[in-house]
């Protein structure tokens, strides 16, 4: 399921399907360094047992409009959640249980999480060849064609959500929109169209029939995108003032991104289907436009959806990854310059912030999923795969260690000999140890990764923990001193604006004449960006510059014009200012020339930073926010490599010395 509707759950471990819905709970460990069974030695990574384990058999009777492959054999879905309570596992469904019906008002089973698990079955079969991977791919993709509608007004379009006795439920409750879930274009759609497109892809030569039924389906999910999101090509929606691509699926580039993954694989081994290239096409340039710049906020991360200007979000963050794939089988360089900005440029800054936060809403916050973790990890080896960079590849190891104890709880949270991942892991540490199956999937997703990459695998489950963090920060405008007018809000709604997450949830008003003075101390210089809540009418700007010293630049207070699509006027977001602040204590004043509504004060380090323990010793990252090369104070001893934002090497970072990090680039010492 989309995270964004669900619960942070996880930790499970499984053994074959059908063998009941509750399991004893595996301890986590960390893999073991050296075993056979992987390139190079190591044990494989990919395990899944669990997800075996929440795998089950389905009733699938026909009904109008909903029939598939091999009509009345039973197909088979994943559980939705399996909950821990300290010795064992039981498999769960979305919302609460009739025990009368056995249904759930959401479902047992639910499209997004049968398309992603059909992906791991899929690629877990083309890499070991495991006879039972490719069962559980067709069970999987035979289910997921039962939830599409084959006929009639909705035709293409997916039901969401299903009981266990194979009952559909279009309307869920709580409602989810579209309601019904198969009444316009989804997340769950997008998500049907890769799953189709891997499956042809790797059935068309050994099984025919089934690889013409799964492009049949494609093609039907295909029109079905095309009285909508294919429909608006080359239109755009305003979104507060600014004019973004209008044909992304549900408005998502997280989703769109996820159909054109499984675009590209039908592309590879079919370039002929003229329908197919075209809607690649069109997606591709569509997500590209969501790209940002490296210098302002987010910080080169692609912006997820529409609906708003300061929210990135890091599940479902496959924009990067299907703009590098797209861009290298179109042979498009500026498909996969999108693509290593994000990788290149936020990712590392992300890391050295503490890692794959849920949100950046737009300061760093929320819990950390294997959900996000996947996105950054994959990204990054997509994007390397691209340029033939090699430092993307050893950020895509960093952001892997997440998995083995390079997270805020330090400690593993995957299991290679179970199969078994924590749903999440809160930012003070605490571990959800249920384990759901989005979390299962796309830990697979990357164990699978991890076992074609034998060299950032090793490094990867090398981490143990992290020691040291030099990230982006934030300063709070209501700890601030103020001046006699300014006033501390605290907006009865909350924090949430209806786009963004107010810091600290509140914000300080500053008329005309008013100001903030905020204490800033920072042992490199930086980056200052301060969070306005800009209005959509005309207020003014307001001026910062260092107290006694120089103009620093100045941001508008409103002015952005239409709302828009977005819900509510105005925009809460990080803004860029002309110079940055210098090393050492400084005390920077904001003086209004409006009406400001002032979050706060984002910071990002002049070098962001930080350090792992490894089972061998320490590594460290450098991220520079700067265009020009710099040399830092070393965080720890090591050796290592200097790349640009593109991960070609540009030197190496010799022990004893200043550590060099080119501009915009990182650097990697062990």
């Amino acid at each position: 399921m989309s995270t964004s509707r669900r619960a942070f759950l996880g930790l499970a471990a499984g053994t074959a399907l059908g063998t009941g819905s509750a399991l004893t709970a595996p301890s986590l460990a960390v893999p073991a360094a050296a075993a056979p069974g992987r390139p190079g030695g190591a044990a494989r990574l990919t395990n899944l047992d669990h997800l075996r384990f929440l795998t089950d058999e389905v009733p699938l009777p026909e009904l109008e409009h909903h029939r598939t492959y091999d009509q009345g054999s039973p197909g088979l879905a994943p559980w939705t959640y399996a909950d821990y309570d300290g010795e064992t596992f039981t498999r769960v469904g979305g919302g609460t249980l009739d025990p009368d019906t056995g249904h759930w008002t959401q479902g047992a089973y639910n499209a997004d999480d049968i398309t992603r698990a059909a992906v791991v079955f899929l690629r877990d079969w083309q890499a070991g060849g495991d006879p039972r991977s490719r069962e559980h791919a067709v069970g999987t993709l035979r289910t997921l064609a039962y939830l599409q509608n084959d006929s009639g007004p909705d035709a293409g379009r997916v039901v969401l959500w299903q009981q266990a006795d194979g009952t559909l439920n279009p309307s869920a409750e709580p409602v989810e929109y579209p309601d019904p879930s198969d009444s316009a274009e989804s997340y769950w759609l997008a998500r049907t169209v890769w799953a189709f497109g891997e499956g042809y892809a790797a059935f068309h030569r050994t099984d025919p029939a089934f690889a013409a039924f799964l492009a049949g389906r494609l093609h039907l999910a295909l029109a079905a995108l095309g009285e909508e999101s294919l429909a608006r090509v080359g239109e755009t929606v305003t979104s507060d003032g600014v004019d973004l691509p209008d044909w992304l699926i549900a408005g998502g580039a997280d989703a769109t991104a996820e159909a054109v993954l499984g675009l590209v694989a039908v592309h590879q081994v079919d370039p002929d289907d003229a329908v197919v290239a075209e809607a690649l096409r069109d997606y591709a340039e569509g997500i590209a436009r969501m790209g940002t710049g490296t210098d302002a906020w987010p910080f080169g991360a692609v912006l997820p959806w529409t609906g708003s200007l300061g929210f990135w979000h890091g599940w479902g963050a496959a924009a990067p990854e299907a703009l590098a794939r797209a861009g290298g089988v179109l042979g498009r360089a500026d498909l996969v310059d999108v693509a290593v900005a994000d990788a290149g440029s936020f990712t590392p800054l992300l890391l050295a912030t503490g890692g794959p936060a849920n949100a950046w809403a737009p300061t760093p916050a929320e819990a950390q999923i294997a959900y996000g973790v996947h996105g950054r990890v994959v990204a990054a080896l997509a994007a390397s795969d691209a340029t033939g960079g090699p430092g993307l590849a050893e950020v895509a190891a960093l952001a892997a260690g997440w998995f083995f104890g390079a997270n805020p709880a330090g400690e593993p949270v995957y299991d290679p000999a179970t199969g078994v991942t924590v749903d999440g892991i809160e930012p003070d540490g605490r571990i959800n140890r249920n384990s759901g199956a989005e979390s299962t999937i796309h830990a697979q997703l990357v164990m699978l990764l991890l076992d074609a990459h034998p060299e950032v695998a090793a490094a990867a489950v090398a981490m143990r923990e992290i020691t040291h963090l030099h990230g982006v920060r934030v300063v709070e405008a209501e700890t601030a001193t103020l001046s006699a007018g300014c006033v501390v809000e605290r907006p009865d709604t909350g924090a949430w604006t209806g786009e963004g997450n107010l810091s600290g949830g509140a914000y300080v008003s500053v008329p005309a004449g008013e100001w903030v003075e905020l204490q800033i101390d920072t042992p490199d210089g930086g980056w200052l960006h301060p969070i306005v809540w800009q209005r959509a009418e005309e207020a003014g700007h307001a001026e910062w510059e260092i107290v006694d010293g120089p103009v620093l630049g100045s941001t508008p207070a409103g002015g952005l014009g239409d709302a828009g699509l977005t819900e509510a006027p105005g925009a809460l977001r990080p803004l860029p200012l002309d110079r940055p602040i210098p090393a050492g204590p400084v005390r920077v004043r904001c003086t209004s020339a409006g009406n400001l509504r002032l979050d706060g004060v984002l910071i990002r380090p002049a070098v962001a930073g930080a350090v792992y323990r490894t089972e061998t010793g320490e590594t460290a990252l450098y991220v520079n926010a700067g265009d020009d090369g710099v040399r830092t104070e070393p965080l720890t001893d090591g050796t290592g490599r200097t790349f640009t934002v593109r991960g070609a090497q540009r030197g190496r970072a010799e022990a004893g010395d200043r550590v060099r990090v080119a501009g915009g680039g990182f650097t990697i010492t062990r």
